[in-house]
């Protein structure tokens, strides 16, 4: 591969000419040797005065706070309460939505050697029996309830049917959280020792464990908020749930090493998420576009001062060219893509405030420093040449080191050479720029025709009428598959079927103009936000929409 390098730091892309799809590593940026524990240490000696964690109550205003000197004594302090009940390398489930003490738990955990394992606080006793059984967790940090579920009835059901769980831990009882702290020597953590355990969100149905390590959660963090323009003494809002990588890793890991204040905010309510950015001068955060969406029909309704908004980052599913655009027209800000999976700890690429429109919309950006992207043939292996679709690979220090006790799913994932298959298909330019085309289990055969959801969405999004959309593939005795559209349109807004034709084939092949329509209020999400397109696909299945289609 031959390329020539112009500019390689700071908010500017990299000036390469690739000849096949196979992005180099970049090392404008180092891969530091730090850990979850001493990024935090490093704060608070060279800013132990500055802000570092808020907590954002329901009626907008600021409840406990923290500066970066506040932050590690207290993460100290839990870090030797954990070592009176947990050996080192043991791991422990936290159970819980976005409260201060889940971010000292996260600190104390990995200074005292220990791995989190981070549950949806939405999960079930089925689904939370299954994280803490199969991630062998000793101990289990929970909270009584939230959003109606009675988490702590199902943390006590655990515990009984799990012999393993030693420990229930309630997060919000601070003589609970803190029993047996003492003066306790802390062990000596290496950067590539795991820290976390995550479960894969379940678009696609049963959830894996991918285990992750310091090094890549840590540098990640730093590269991402790096390219989106986070500084020392901004304010970052932290909306994403933290048992997500986006919230944890990137949010929080990252705000600690640009020495920004988290704002970490438990429920998300648009309305009063506008009021927050505005009282406390948000400088960014990272939210998916169901988030961006539900802030822009607030504002609408109720106008904040959105100035100090310099830049949003968002992913996690299709990001409409029409959102970045409405996005800076409401609220004067730069809306950054970011592309990545839970595996890759978890960017991968991400585009930049200094990106073109262009790019900025139709592409998910270039790679982070030190990571090697591919576009690959899936089944053989071959590098694709330039523009032509295949699976999204990556490789270098950012990917996990395999998934919890499956060894079989993780041979599946990660190839003798290292790389990370993704199992997303996308094409990538000579420049670099990388464009999502759909996912290898998306992907609709049509009468023998590849058809990807993405590229559909795509065109659906442009639409004035539609918020969102969602594109699946479903059983049709001629053709196969035939693509099938949702759609979730703005309030007040109405479109007709002979409209939607017409829009798409405007702008694609007729074998791509979906074959029903329907209108939806509501998606089946993920606890990140991502549309789970295998529950709608087996709703449509089982007649769920009958009599509602455009």
């Amino acid at each position: 591969m031959l390329y020539a390098v112009a500019c390689i730091r700071g908010d500017s892309m990299y000036d390469v000419k690739l000849n096949s799809s196979l992005f180099t590593a970049m090392t404008d940026e180092r891969v530091l040797p730090t850990t979850v524990g001493s990024i935090l240490a490093d704060a608070a000696r060279d800013a132990p005065r500055l802000p570092a964690l808020k907590e954002a109550l329901p009626d907008g205003s600021i409840g406990r706070a923290w500066t970066y000197a506040e932050l590690h004594r207290d993460a100290t302090h839990l870090a030797t309460a954990l070592l009176s009940r947990f050996q080192p390398g043991e791991r422990i489930a936290v159970y819980a939505p976005n409260i201060p003490e889940w971010v000292l738990l996260e600190f104390a955990a990995a200074m005292a050697g220990l791995v989190l394992v981070t549950v949806n606080p939405a999960y079930q006793p089925k689904e939370l029996n299954y994280v803490v059984e199969q991630s062998r967790s000793a101990g289990l940090f929970y909270v009584e309830s939230f959003r109606g579920n009675a988490m702590g009835d199902h943390a006590r059901g655990a515990k009984a049917a799990i012999p393993a769980l030693r420990h229930l831990i309630n997060l919000e009882s601070q003589d609970d959280l803190f029993a047996g702290a003492g003066t306790r020597k802390l062990p000596d953590v290496k950067p590539e020792d795991a820290v976390q355990i995550q479960y894969t969100s379940g678009t696609t149905g049963f959830p894996k464990g991918a285990v992750l390590h310091h090094k890549g959660l840590t540098n990640n963090a730093r590269f991402a908020l790096g390219r989106l323009g986070v500084k020392h003494g901004d304010t970052y809002l932290g909306v994403m749930p933290l048992f997500h990588t986006g919230g944890c890793a990137i949010g929080v890991l990252g705000a600690v090493q640009m020495r920004a204040c988290t704002l970490l905010v438990k429920m998300f309510d648009p309305a009063t998420i506008n009021l927050m950015v505005e009282r406390e001068k948000v400088m960014a955060f990272l939210g998916v576009p169901t988030m961006l969406v539900g802030m822009l029909e607030a504002h609408r309704t109720h106008k904040r001062d959105m100035s100090s908004l310099k830049t949003v980052m968002s992913g996690g599913a299709m990001v409409a060219p029409e959102l970045v655009r409405a996005v800076k027209d409401a609220f004067g800000t730069t809306l950054c893509i970011i592309y990545g999976q839970t595996e890759a700890s978890p960017g991968i690429t991400q585009t930049r405030a200094t990106d073109s429109f262009e790019d900025r919309t139709q592409t998910i950006g270039q790679p982070y420093p030190q990571t090697d992207v591919a576009i690959m043939d899936s089944a053989t292996g071959r590098i694709m040449p330039l523009g032509e679709t295949g699976e999204i690979c990556a490789r270098g220090y950012c990917v996990m080191t395999e998934y919890n006790d499956n060894p079989k799913a993780t041979a599946a994932a990660i190839d003798a050479q290292g790389w990370l298959h993704t199992g997303d298909l996308g094409t990538m330019d000579e420049r670099g720029f990388i464009k999502i085309t759909g996912r290898l289990k998306d992907m609709i055969i049509r009468g023998g025709e590849n058809l990807f959801p993405a590229e559909i969405e795509n065109v659906l999004l442009t639409h004035p009428s539609i918020a969102e959309a969602a594109v699946v593939g479903v059983a049709d005795p001629k053709w196969g598959e035939l693509p099938v559209a949702f759609l979730r349109l703005h309030e007040g807004a109405s479109v007709s079927r002979t409209e939607l034709v017409a829009h798409v084939r405007k702008e694609l092949a007729a074998p791509k103009t979906p074959a029903h329509w329907y209108r939806v209020n509501s998606w089946p999400l993920t606890g990140s936000g991502k549309i789970q397109k295998f529950v709608l696909r087996d709703q449509h299945a089982a007649g769920a929409f009958e009599g509602s289609e455009i």
